[in-house]
């Protein structure tokens, strides 16, 4: 095993690290899966309620670059993991509780439901933001493609594991035992993250900085809309946000209309669709440990980057979707199942190259702005989330009224899907990793000047 080299944490602190996005993914799916079906099947409310509810938990997450400039100024990332996972637990429980009071008061159950949604919102945005920031400082880069991997797998343990066990505690259900699962997953979720967090940062400041204490001091002191026009104003960071918007809109806008599609072309029946919706899921674990495994060490310097994985992952998705478009058309006949696993592992493959991207292009600029940076990007993720699965379904009723055929709405839809793909790839291949290591901003001119790469060397 290769050693670890000094100021970084081997593959147990990645672990370690990892299990503060399993608690993060054990909440969040208890507030946007379960609270879910109890509002719309117990409780027979409409299903534009919990969609509202979840599209504030996203909205919220616009500020992760507020979050992210706190953990700037203050030089520590551990407080804003900590805090964030906090809010989210206490937020987690709450949303429980006003869903229990939908049953006795509609009113005062959406209330709380819709203010704990947004503390939901606040605690996975300055948790999560936060969390990759630490990843970014303490991880080698030879070991980022296998951090991406470890961290996302385990937020998808999370789902797994909270969604299965809390399905059995569930049972028979009553608005008192929804809380008490609830509160017990939130408290054991905050629990477990502050376990994980405990001692790992140490010192995150450059040895330059750690021998010369006033270093980088001026840049914590300016105000947030300052160094958010700092890092705006940086190429790669702002072209990267681009292909964080686009690529997660298309990533997120087929979710909600596979298995529709694949029970009104293929005639699939309920059961069959959520086994196809499985099938993708492995797939994308798939793609995920493939590029952990082929972007780590050696192997990973020899074969590939994350960003030559980025743009390959968004063309294969692309082709994968171009798959389906043309299954639409062929009907039953059309080998389905492959082309669904084949999404998912093209899927898996660029949602991992895209975190890993992350980390290494987080420190790539103007120093301590690494929280900023990675708040502008998870933002731009948040957005495309929120509003994803929305435009899909929306493309899809607006493509069959103006066609006037199912199957060639779903076709329209998953090629623009494909070509959002393809957009993402051209995006991804303009970032230029380590190509503008600094930058400084005249914020009264609103303009950037950009040292070259070699200045200062001769």
């Amino acid at each position: 095993m290769t050693p670890v080299p000094p100021g970084h944490i081997g593959l147990l602190g990645i672990v370690r690290l990892g299990l503060v996005q399993t608690a993060l993914g054990a909440v969040v799916v208890l507030t946007t899966s379960t609270l879910n079906r109890v509002m719309v099947v117990e409780f027979a409310l409409p299903a534009m309620l919990p969609g509202a509810l979840v599209a504030i938990h996203y909205a919220v997450q616009v500020l992760r670059p507020r979050w992210g400039y706190g953990s700037d100024t203050g030089g520590r990332v551990t407080p804003w993991i900590i805090g964030g996972m906090a809010t989210l637990a206490l937020s987690g429980a709450a949303a429980a509780a006003g869903t229990a009071m939908l049953g006795t008061s509609v009113i005062a159950g959406v209330a709380i439901a819709a203010l704990a949604f947004l503390g939901i919102g606040v605690g996975v945005g300055a948790a999560g933001t936060s969390l990759l920031v630490l990843l970014a400082k303490r991880v080698h880069p030879d070991r980022r493609a296998v951090a991406a991997t470890i961290v996302w797998v385990m937020m998808i343990v999370g789902f797994i594991v909270t969604a299965g066990g809390a399905g059995h505690l569930l049972d028979p259900f009553s608005p008192a035992r929804l809380v008490t699962v609830a509160t017990s997953v939130s408290a054991i979720a905050f629990v477990l993250s502050l376990a994980a967090v405990w001692g790992v940062e140490g010192d995150t400041r450059p040895a330059a900085q750690a021998a010369a204490p006033g270093r980088g001091e001026e840049a914590r002191k300016v105000p947030f809309r300052e160094a958010l026009a700092q890092v705006w104003a940086e190429p790669e960071a702002r072209r990267f946000a681009m292909f964080v918007l686009i690529s997660m809109l298309a990533y997120s806008a087929q979710d909600l209309i596979l298995e529709p599609f694949a029970g009104t072309v293929f005639g699939l029946t309920p059961g069959d669709s959520t086994k196809l919706s499985g099938l993708q899921h492995s797939g994308v674990l798939v793609g995920m440990v493939t590029v952990g495994i082929a972007g780590t060490g050696r192997f990973g310097r020899a074969l590939a980057s994350m960003r030559g994985w980025c743009i390959g992952g968004c063309i294969a998705s692309a082709v994968a979707l171009a798959s389906l478009a043309l299954g639409a058309f062929a009907g039953p006949g059309w080998p389905l199942h492959a082309c669904v696993f084949m999404l998912g592992v093209t899927n898996g493959a660029y949602a991992v190259a895209a975190i890993g991207s992350m980390m290494g292009l987080a420190s790539n600029g103007r120093e301590n702005r690494e929280g900023v940076r990675m708040g502008l990007w998870g933002a731009a993720q948040a957005i495309s989330f929120g509003v994803g699965g929305f435009l899909g379904t929306l493309a899809s009723d607006v493509a069959r009224a103006l066609l006037g055929s199912p199957v060639t709405a779903y076709a329209t839809v998953f090629t623009l899907e494909a070509a959002l793909f393809l957009v993402s790839a051209v995006l991804a291949a303009r970032v230029h990793p380590g190509r503008i290591p600094e930058s400084t901003v005249d914020t009264s001119q609103g303009e950037a000047l950009y040292a070259p790469a070699e200045a200062g060397r001769s």
